[in-house]
């Protein structure tokens, strides 16, 4: 039995033990009702402390009830701090080495042995660290253990400061903090949520374990808690006890940035069937110190718990059975919902209210109306706890997953989807257009509204609109039939969903006329000027801003108050597809408009605190640009695929582009590519392994670096079938990058053999980038593989991860259909744009057009899905506009009659441009580099013919991996190569087109007509490709080869495609 020592506060026994292996715990009260083991470790069946004696050995054990530690000086270190405070703190006097009432002490086994205290008066001491009670053996200033070895001294700034010891039994160094108050990363942090409810049962938090710390959950479910210099108030709480055996193997893999914080705590089984109601409220946690001190009180995030115990994978929203409608809402933390019912989008018509049923299983709450229903508008009246107002809130909201919504969003609507009111005739029957692989997509990406509301073959009701698709004789639709007819697939639309930043009203809408913007020079700061002036009254924005993710945008609509939105969209759609045509949508389940108490904030006014990603002080995390959503968080999950679904069912959508598709997990996304591979045309009545998924890769913000989990960027895609955008082909095409080099050259635009006088670098320097350049190209246009080999411009033989592209390999995908290629996009200046920054001042608009027409065959004969930004066809220019998401219909003009291009239309937008405006300005007063429509003309035809030539031969679409390394080879390689000229060849060594037995593509970026001799084809009857000898282009018609001697002959900036057809 141990013996309290009052001097000591600890309880000690000595005992001569026998040699041998013994095990032991500390019991209380003479029963196993309360005994520690290991760590302090008061949960039953813990583990015993071992024992280990090799001789018979006088053994002292010690207790601390202040913090449940039980060890012994065979295991433990036996070490205190006696110093010229002692008396200070209880022990009869100073500079006593057997006073263990400053004992150090080590519960977690970490080596660190910890002592904290109030109770030394301000001023400046000394201390050592004496062993074993004695001055045989102590420490002094660093770790110094000779006799008479200096004290160390501190100071503690004042009365009640808190000053810890930390002694490191390894370095035998004592670390000593003496702030003023407790030393912690969480102090009282009243509008932060610092600490993470990550199961049903643990909170993690990142504050050290100190000795005799308590820890408590405070709750009030009228949000009466007060956060202050004593801690939490008010409420009522429950204690937690430290959870040894770490986080829960699930939820650290859920939470791997949380992994290793230090403290877990456990919610005791006897307070366990409280968590629904302390959900349901204002919740704080606190820790003090043996002393009672506060060490910290913070709030907590709960989406972990929520994820636990709430996870529902049922129907939500509006549910059919038969006629009568089933309303439900998913708002575990709600105290309250009710449904306010309303006979129509008047905002004047007062509202029938429901209340809704709590299923406490999910956290669903739901009524059940009655036919009568079907078409009228409802909001859902939700009481609840909001942490960013600190108060119990009642929030009028829209449903998360609405379908139909009254003008502006104020109402959702009550509509069934598979009604036949809301069907064009013809829609069940809808033949898709042919689709064999992925690899045969071609992309077009476009806005919508861009796309008819400066044409004037479009009935001006239609300009703008869904309806402008329907219109087969515009010079639009006549523009995309040409496309899809040479070989375009799929149309991407920008977002199409609802968007919180168009005002759907168009009576508000404002601006100046094209007429007026025209009067001023073509380098004037005045058209941007008047555009900013209405930039958010005037119907433009790209709509990268969700408010509702399964309603169609009613900005886009003739009527955007009620159904007829989705009825247009679907007459959209069907006539796109009967043009040949697939729909993409570009999807932005990334983040949403607002969060918090916003007006247009949807999530988080139902369950505050769940549907965004958080960072370490509780906020949403912005690194998208927004209020980041986390689709890690299973409810978020679920919205995103069956938002997915809805669409694919719903609306025959063929394909998504995922906005900065890196914030969302990987697992995310191969859960919406398995939810679209289980649909089928027997069952939903579309095809869902047709649907083509990509998206932006990118590696940024609080997910980089796999911290949140594995997510799906660039180098986690590969193998999964999912496309990611190919930055390396871009910025080598280009030159530069999206966020600088702005006039820094590129492959197609000059690099080394036409160089600008701007772009940096030696001669030698611009040739060895230009070779690199080249590598990246020859690697994006096999497909971006990361295992296809060739010879490197060092002439080493390397495969695709060897190729650099900054820090990061060039090369990430396993199967072709992964490498989204592109050179363009909405982002970023248009391809003219950068080009008109790049090249020569001198170079003329023929040689800019042509250089153009270099960049568009690479990406258009590239292995993977060529990807096109609308207009890129027709020189596109938006005056030098990086950022064109707000900048109206002037700077984002396109023109489907051909006749200007929109460059020189003044300097852009000051927001994103004006730093550059000195270099715009005399770019866009310079006379001689605007484009024709004979210039247009050339242009649009290009890619027209590279895409009938891309159709023509399988070759050029290759499903595998393998079949691009056996197939497609690379020559002019290695250290002696031609620069700026890349050489391919496509054998059919796998017999599977019917037409070429070989094709070999000479992309000639540079100035100058080359003659590239190939002896390994040599004897091989080739010639120009039949759709180049018939070109609307008379230069790439002087292309020519000599069988004899294998030598091709490509006129200056011309890409070439030689063929030899099958015997």
């Amino acid at each position: 039995m141990l013996t309290y020592d009052e001097e000591d506060d600890l309880w000690t026994g000595t005992f001569d033990l026998p040699a041998g292996e013994w095990e032991y715990k500390g019991a209380l009260n003479g029963s196993w009702d309360l005994s520690y083991g290991v760590n302090a470790d008061g949960t039953p069946g813990s583990p015993n402390i071992p024992l280990v004696l090799e001789e018979d050995t006088t053994v002292t054990f010690f207790y601390s009830h202040t913090t449940n530690w039980v060890t012994d000086n065979v295991n433990s270190l036996i070490a205190n701090l006696a110093g010229d405070f002692q008396e200070e703190i209880g022990c009869p006097g100073d500079w006593q080495p057997d006073c263990l009432r400053t004992w150090l002490q080590d519960p977690d086994g970490d080596g660190i042995y910890h002592y904290g205290t109030t109770l030394i008066p301000a001023g400046s001491w000394e201390v050592k660290v004496p062993v074993n009670q004695s001055w045989d053996l102590s420490y002094g200033v660093d770790g110094n253990d000779a006799a008479g070895s200096p004290n160390i001294p501190f100071t503690v700034p004042e009365e009640g400061s808190y000053v810890e010891f930390f002694f490191d039994s390894e370095t035998k160094l004592l670390r000593i903090t003496s702030d003023g108050e407790v030393p912690t990363p969480t102090t009282v942090t009243p509008n932060e949520a610092r600490a993470y409810w990550v199961n049903e049962r643990q909170i993690v938090w990142d504050i050290p374990n100190r000795v005799g710390a308590e820890y408590r959950l405070y709750y009030s479910p009228t949000a009466e808690l007060e956060f202050g210099a004593e801690g939490i108030t008010g409420g009522e709480y429950i204690t937690l006890t430290r959870d040894p055996g770490g986080m829960r193997e699930d939820s650290a893999e859920k939470f791997p940035h949380l992994t290793e914080m230090e403290m877990v705590l456990r919610i005791p089984d006897e307070e366990v069937a409280k968590i629904p109601e302390i959900l349901k409220s204002q919740i704080g946690i606190m820790a003090t110190d043996y002393t009672g001190a506060i060490t910290g009180a913070t709030g907590l995030q709960i989406p972990g718990v929520l994820d636990d115990l709430y996870t529902y994978s049922g129907e939500l929203g509006v549910i059919w059975d038969g006629d009568t409608p089933t309303l439900r809402v998913w708002a575990p933390t709600a105290q309250n919902v009710r449904l306010h019912l309303f006979a129509d989008a008047d905002p004047a018509t007062e509202s029938t209210v429901y209340d809704m049923e709590l299923n406490p299983e999910f956290g669903i709450w739901s009524t059940t109306g009655d036919p009568g229903w079907e078409w009228q508008y409802y909001l859902y009246e939700v009481q609840v706890y909001a942490p960013s107002t600190q108060q119990i809130e009642t929030n009028l909201v829209t449903d998360p997953y609405s379908l139909s919504l009254a003008m502006n969003s104020t109402r959702s609507q009550i509509v069934d989807l598979s009604d036949p009111a809301l069907m064009p005739e013809g829609w069940e029957d809808l033949a898709k257009p042919e689709l064999e692989r992925f690899e045969d997509v071609v992309l077009y990406e476009l806005h919508i509204r861009d796309f008819s509301v400066n044409d004037p073959t479009v009935p001006e009701e239609y300009q703008g609109t869904y309806m402008a698709f329907t219109v087969d004789a515009s010079n639009g639709m006549t523009h995309l039939r040409n496309l899809a007819e040479a070989g375009l697939t799929h149309l991407h639309l920008l977002p199409s969903f609802d968007i919180a930043t168009i005002d759907e009203n168009k009576a508000n809408w404002e601006g100046p006329t094209f007429e007026e913007l025209s009067q001023y020079p073509s380098d004037s700061e005045e058209q941007q000027a008047l555009i900013d002036a209405v930039r958010d009254q005037d119907g433009f924005n790209w709509g990268y801003d969700p408010y509702h993710y399964t309603v169609p945008e009613g900005s886009y609509s003739t009527d955007p108050d009620g159904p007829q939105r989705i009825i247009e969209y679907r007459e959209m759609v069907m006539s796109l597809n009967q043009n040949g045509i697939r729909v993409v949508m570009d999807v932005v389940y990334n983040h949403t408009n607002s969060a918090g108490q916003a007006e247009k904030s949807v999530l988080d006014r139902i369950v505050p605190g769940y549907y965004h990603r958080l960072n370490e002080r509780g906020g949403v995390s912005t690194s998208t640009c927004c209020q980041n959503t986390a689709t890690e968080h299973n409810m978020m999950r679920k919205l995103m695929v069956d938002s997915v679904i809805t669409w694919s069912t719903a609306y025959k959508v063929d394909g998504y582009r995922f906005d900065l598709m890196g914030h969302h997990m990987l697992t995310d996304m191969l859960e919406v590519r398995e939810a679209l591979n289980s649909l089928t045309l027997e069952q939903d009545g579309i095809d869902g392994s047709k649907i083509y998924v990509y998206g932006e890769g990118w590696n940024f913000g609080e997910v980089a670096d796999n911290a949140r989990g594995v997510n799906a960027t660039q180098l986690n895609i590969a193998g999964t079938g999912i496309g990611a955008f190919n930055d390396r082909l871009r910025d080598a095409v280009r030159g530069g990058n999206p966020f600088g080099g702005w006039q820094e050259q590129g492959f197609a635009t000059g690099l080394y053999y036409d160089p600008n006088a701007i772009t940096p670098g030696t001669e030698e320097e611009q040739l060895q980038r230009l070779l690199l350049f080249a590598d990246q190209i020859r690697i994006g246009l096999a497909g971006n593989l990361e295992d296809y080999t060739f010879e490197s411009a060092s002439g080493e033989i390397v495969n695709g991860t060897e190729i650099p592209y900054n820090n990061s390999p060039a090369a990430y995908t396993q199967d072709p259909q992964e490498n989204i290629v592109y050179i363009s996009a909405h982002d970023n200046e248009t391809w003219f744009d950068a080009i008109q920054y790049k090249m020569p001042q001198d170079a003329t608009v023929e040689e800019r057009v042509r250089a153009h027409n270099v960049g568009v065959s690479i990406v258009s004969l590239s292995q993977g899905v060529p990807f096109f930004h609308a207009g890129i066809d027709m020189l596109r220019s938006k005056s030098l506009d990086r950022n064109s998401y707000n900048s109206g219909d002037w700077f984002n003009r396109l023109d489907f009659s051909y006749e200007f291009n929109n460059w020189a239309v003044g300097l852009p937008p000051a927001g994103d441009n004006e730093a550059n405006w000195d270099i715009m300005r005399p770019l866009l007063a310079q006379e001689g580099i605007t484009p024709e429509q004979a210039d247009i003309l050339q242009a649009v035809d290009h890619l027209q013919e590279m895409l009938q030539i891309r159709k023509s031969s399988p070759l050029f679409r290759l499903e595998t991996a393998e079949a691009v390394q056996e197939s497609l080879a690379f020559h002019n390689t290695g250290p002696d190569q031609i620069p700026g000229v890349i050489v391919m060849s496509l054998t059919d060594s796998m017999e599977i087109d019917p037409n070429y037995s070989m094709i070999v593509v000479v992309f000639n970026a540079t100035d100058e007509a080359v003659d590239f001799t190939e002896d390994t084809v040599a004897g091989v009857p080739m010639e120009l490709h039949p759709v180049q000898v018939s070109s609307s282009d008379p230069v790439v018609q002087t292309a020519s080869y000599d069988a004899a001697s294998g030598t091709f002959s490509v006129p200056a900036r011309t890409t070439a495609v030689f063929v030899a057809p099958q015997q």
